[in-house]
This record gives structure tokens, C-alpha cells and sequence, in this order.
């Protein structure tokens, strides 16, 4: 977990040869302030109520919203919060666990999943028996309190060949099989994908179903998806080109896993990026109803320095012959539009792509490290192929900055995040009405 700290502490901080760049494009779009309708849910205090999530939400049927931060809590390890709807319009927050290292987790970094029964589940990158990150469930009782279990805990064979540091969310199949990502471990040392499968006896047993190498792609940072055929997909941080890590080239990939008859996986690399289409895809994917993927890559692009630049939106359209074909939907500039989008995509009813920057923005009112206190965007497919990016919001510091995770719908439309930071706060949870 550090090494990973060390290299994304600055979460993608641009050098000094984009000021001249950043002068000249800090103009407001014509766009700029679209009209929609920001609040804020919760304001982190920094206390017991948990402090900096970097994780989405997810919704229960009745409307509550449940996260993760990543810090703070009884015990300062984070917490796992759940937001109530109150009939006059505010929220009221709730902790549900404070993580307390070992044997317990620490440091929960991305969201969380329900399973049918509304047990809630995810990941922490630190803690567990092994120190190295655990798998956890949550479960609701009769007097409200909630109870916590570890599943598995990393790094429990040698060298932690089934995988350390979970960074990412879980996903369920249809059978109740759990399945993510680690951010290192596995047998290159550089990432795995994980099966977790539970015993008749409330066990689970663990299942790597593959390691990293480098070349064909290393440091998974997102959650997995499906396809209708039992396919795994998913992005890597690095890796791609060459097998050794920080190389200008190694930049990431998009991969895939497919289940063979003898019970084993075969991956296949559908892309590498290269820095002009993008660089280190930190968020996930998500399909539309042709099948073509979606996703962020969170550095290089058109306004790339030494492969590290403000992101991209691509697609990958699958072909006839078994290869995918890459386009570029759009370039983030460190412009009033947005840079560095550090989570994935969500699609609307009719097709338009909403996410989060973690910088770009608005410099003037916020003058963070970014240039900017980050974005909520939209991008539009229009009728001659290409897509058209509109900021739904920007954050201005006070009380939120740097939106890290992801979006979700509610079944009115609106849109609900977190933010990392804010000027007077440690974090916060907002609803968007677009």
C-alpha cells in the first residue's frame, strides 16, 4: 500500500510545462454553468463520521444511500456511513462499522454492493490478518446495528500470491460468486483477479483466477463487469507494452477474462493504450446495449507531458475478426471542462455518458493543485457520430472538492458522489438534479 501511495499521492499532478497551456485555456465554455441542481447531503467532520471518501454509493430500495471513507472513524481506519432521506428534505448520516486494522480492515477505498438478502459488501486495502487488505460483508440486525464479518484477508499464502491491496469494488455473478481486483500480489507481484466462492459451513474459499505479468497488463485498479456470456472485463493502471514497470510505455490495458471448460481463465488484452489515446485507466467500464465499451483513462491525451496529461474518454467497439477498435470520444484539457477523471462511466436512459474529474474546473474560485476543484460532466452522442461534453457541475472547494468516485442514478434521475475534500470539510456526499 504504500508504494502505491508513493506513486499516486499527487494523483497525477501535472509538471510545470503546462502553466503556459493552462494561461491560455482558462476560459469558460459557452456551456459553462448548465443549469442543474446541487446540494449537499453530508459534510464529513473529520471525526467519528469518517473523513475523505474516494469511493461511489449505492442505493437501497428504500432510498438510503451507503459509502465508505477512507479514513476517520472510532479508530481512524474508516468507516462504512449510510445517509437517510428525512421527510423535510435533509439527510442523516450513520456509521455502520469503524474499521479497526487487524484482524479487521482498514482503509476502505472503494464502494460497496448488495447482495439480495441486504448484506452489503467490499473491500479494504489494508488490514485484514495478513495486513495486506480484506474482503468484508455487513449485515443488518433486528435492532438496526449492523455486523461485520471478514470474508478473506490477502496475502495469507507466500508471497501474497493470491493477491494484496484491493483498491477496487466487488462484483456478484448470478450463482453468488464474488470477484475483483487486487492492486498487487498475485504470482508477478503486479495484480490479480480473484474469485470468492462461499461454503455450505459460511466460509469462502478463494480463487485466483489471474496474475499479472506486465506485459499483458499490471496494477488492476477498477471493479470488473460482465457480459451475457460470463465474460470478466476490466483496465489496468500500468502495464501493456513492456513487462517492467514505470516505463513511459507501460500505460495500461483493457482486458478480458474468459472461462475455459477445464474450470480456468484465458485473458485477453483488447487494448494498450499508447498516451495519445490516453494513459493509466484507474476506473472501470461499462457496455451499452450494442456492446461496445466504455471508459476514463485518468492521464495523457491530447495535452500529454511526459505521459502524463489530463485523460480521456474512449470507446472499444468490438470487430468481426475478434480485435476491438479504439476511439477517442473526448480529450480532457486542464481547461473549465474538467481533468483527470479517476472513476468510470454511467449511461442515462437515452444514452448520454455522465462521470466525475477530480481537477479541472473552476481555478479561479478553487486553486488547488489540479487547477481546479474538479467536475460532474456529460458527454452526448450527436447524430453524426461523434459526442459533445457539457459540465453539469463544478465544485468550488466549500464544501466539496475532488470527486474521485463514481456516479449513481436514483430512479428519479438524479445523480448522487462524494467528494475527497473540501475547504471546511473532510469530504461530502451530494445530489445532483440535472
Amino acid at each position: 500500500m504504500k508504494e502505491f501511495m508513493k506513486r499516486n499521492g499527487s494523483f497525477g499532478r501535472l509538471g510545470g510545462a503546462l502553466v503556459a497551456l493552462i494561461v491560455l485555456t482558462l476560459v469558460l465554455a459557452p456551456d459553462a454553468w448548465a443549469q442543474s441542481k446541487y446540494k449537499t447531503l453530508h459534510k464529513f467532520a473529520g471525526g467519528t463520521d469518517g473523513r475523505l471518501p474516494k469511493g461511489g454509493l449505492v442505493l437501497d430500495s428504500t432510498g438510503n444511500l451507503y459509502g465508505t471513507t477512507t479514513s476517520g472513524g472510532t479508530h481512524t481506519w474508516g468507516t462504512v456511513f449510510k445517509l437517510a432521506p428525512n421527510s423535510d428534505g435533509s439527510w442523516t448520516e450513520s456509521v455502520l462499522h469503524n474499521f479497526a486494522d487487524r484482524p479487521d480492515g482498514e482503509v476502505p477505498i472503494a464502494g460497496l454492493i448488495f447482495d439480495q438478502a441486504g448484506n452489503l459488501y467490499g473491500t479494504t486495502c489494508e488490514g485484514g490478518a495478513g495486513g495486506q487488505g480484506a474482503v468484508f460483508e455487513l449485515s443488518p440486525n433486528l435492532d438496526g446495528s449492523w455486523t461485520e464479518s471478514v470474508l478473506y484477508s490477502f496475502c495469507s499464502l507466500s508471497n501474497c500470491v493470491d493477491g494484496e491491496v484491493p483498491i477496487a469494488g466487488l462484483i456478484f455473478d448470478q450463482a453468488g460468486n464474488l470477484y475483483g481486483t487486487t492492486w498487487q500480489g498475485g504470482a508477478g507481484g503486479q495484480g490479480a483477479v480473484f474469485e470468492l466462492s462461499p461454503n455450505l459451513d459460511g466460509s469462502w474459499t478463494e480463487s485466483v483466477l489471474h496474475s499479472f505479468m506486465g506485459s499483458d497488463g499490471a496494477d488492476p485498479a477498477a471493479s470488473l463487469i460482465f457480459d451475457l456470456a460470463g465474460n470478466l472485463y476490466g483496465t489496468t493502471y500500468l502495464g501493456g507494452v513492456s513487462g517492467k514497470r514505470y516505463v513511459g510505455q507501460t500505460l495500461g490495458v483493457v482486458f478480458r477474462l474468459t472461462p475455459q471448460q477445464n474450470g480456468t481463465w484465458k485473458e485477453s488484452v483488447l487494448h494498450r493504450f499508447v498516451g495519445t489515446d490516453g494513459a493509466n485507466p484507474h476506473g472501470g467500464l461499462a457496455f451499452d446495449q450494442a456492446g461496445n465499451l466504455y471508459g476514463t483513462t485518468s492521464n495523457a491525451g491530447s495535452c500529454k507531458v511526459d505521459n502524463s496529461g489530463c485523460g480521456t474518454v474512449f470507446q472499444l467497439t468490438p470487430n468481426a475478426d475478434g480485435s476491438w477498435k479504439e476511439k477517442v470520444l473526448h480529450h480532457f484539457r486542464v481547461t473549465a471542462n474538467g481533468a483527470f477523471p479517476w472513476a468510470g462511466l454511467i449511461f442515462d436512459q437515452t444514452g448520454n455518458l455522465y462521470g466525475t474529474t477530480y481537477g479541472g474546473g473552476n481555478p479561479t474560485h478553487c486553486p488547488r493543485d489540479f487547477f481546479g476543484c474538479g467536475v460532474v460532466f456529460k458527454l452526448a452522442p450527436d447524430s453524426k457520430g461523434g459526442w459533445s461534453e457539457s459540465v453539469v457541475h463544478r465544485f468550488v472547494d466549500d464544501p466539496g472538492a475532488e470527486p474521485f468516485g463514481g456516479l449513481i442514478f436514483d430512479t428519479a434521475g438524479n445523480l448522487y458522489g462524494t467528494t475527497r475534500v473540501g475547504f471546511s470539510t473532510f469530504g461530502s456526499v451530494f445530489e445532483i438534479t440535472p
